[in-house]
């Protein structure tokens, strides 16, 4: 829509590129072209605004196949008019100039019209085509017959209309019938789900029975290896108390021949000693037999000197002193006077 201001009664319109304005004074053409800007007064202007830029038009309709199902067909159909002043001529395009605003609907015009032929050419073509034809090669049978109907259109070169280009997006049955086309699918889809389960589990279980074999001969190889193991630690004890026992018999050999060599040396000393005071003790007798009985006497009195306690001082009576030098053979001091 054109922006329109006021100044003193004056009217000045400013448009779009994509806008075409056509303005005509008192029966002529004052203004024509895209994008334009000028001062009009409102009572003598008759203004036109015709759009140039590509529009879009989404389009659903109901069609019926060969096999008398209903279906939606969804399409776009892109447009522009090519012909502005063909278009003002043939559709309202006039918008009122004190607010710039179409007093007609020409686009909706123009869509009824690209609708109903586009809706025309569909049902022709789906018409001839079964649900599942119509389902799988539909889209492009529609969009090319589609495409064909509308070149061939003979008004809308007249109003000056370009179709730019044709898309269907999508042809749908109904609910009930969509869903019954889905089941085979759906129960092949999942037949082929249980399936790959059912391989999942069966790999799963004969890896289990290979981890649970493995498991098994490892056991078993355990059990082997430590039955080496006990029967290793038997020959091991086992000739551990043999080699001590040939040790402590060669102790036991050596501790009896030391006792024996000890034994020998010690009777020999003995046999020595004994000697040695046997010969001793001869002497000693033989020494005392040629001694006279007084020296006897004295080396007694000395040896029982010897082995008495220690005597600090004596006393002798006159009478034991005398008797003892008797004894002794020696003058008294009697005898000396």
């Amino acid at each position: 829509m054109a922006d329109i201001t006021r100044r003193f009664g004056w009217r000045h319109l400013r448009s779009a590129p994509t806008a075409h304005i056509r303005h005509h004074k008192r029966g002529r053409l004052a203004h024509d072209g895209a994008g334009l800007s000028f001062w009009y007064r409102s009572l003598s202007a008759a203004l036109s605004e015709v759009p140039v830029n590509d529009r879009e038009l989404a389009m659903a309709f109901h069609a019926r196949t060969a096999d008398f199902q209903d279906v939606t067909v969804q399409a776009t159909v892109t447009y522009r008019i090519s012909d502005p002043a063909e278009a003002a001529a043939r559709l309202d395009f006039s918008v009122d100039p004190d607010s710039g605003v179409w007093r007609g609907a020409p686009l909706e015009q123009i869509a009824t019209l690209l609708t109903e032929t586009a809706q025309q050419h569909t049902l022709d073509v789906l018409a001839r085509t079964p649900l599942a034809g119509a389902l799988v090669d539909g889209v492009a049978a529609v969009r090319v017959r589609v495409a064909a109907g509308l070149a061939d259109e003979p008004r809308l070169p007249a109003t000056g209309i370009e179709v730019v280009a044709v898309r269907v997006v999508a042809i749908r049955p109904e609910a009930e019938v969509e869903r019954a086309l889905r089941t085979p699918a759906r129960e092949q889809i999942q037949q082929e789900a249980d399936r790959a389960t059912y391989e999942r589990r069966a790999v799963a279980v004969e890896r289990e029975r290979t981890i649970a074999e493995n498991e098994l001969a490892s056991q078993i190889e355990l059990a082997r290896r430590e039955e080496q193991l006990v029967e290793q630690r038997g020959t091991n004890t086992r000739r551990e108390a043999e080699e001590n026992a040939a040790a402590d018999g060669v102790r036991a050999e050596a501790e009896a021949a030391r006792k024996v060599r000890l034994a020998r040396a010690e009777a020999e000393s003995a046999r020595e000693v004994g000697a040695a005071r046997a010969e001793s003790q001869a002497a000693w007798l033989r020494v005392h037999a040629e001694v006279e009985a007084a020296t006897l006497h004295a080396l007694a009195a000395t040896r029982l000197a010897e082995n008495l306690p220690r005597i600090d001082s004596l006393t002798l009576s006159p009478d034991v002193l005398t008797g003892l030098l008797t004894k002794l053979g020696r003058p008294t001091p009697e005898t000396r006077a």
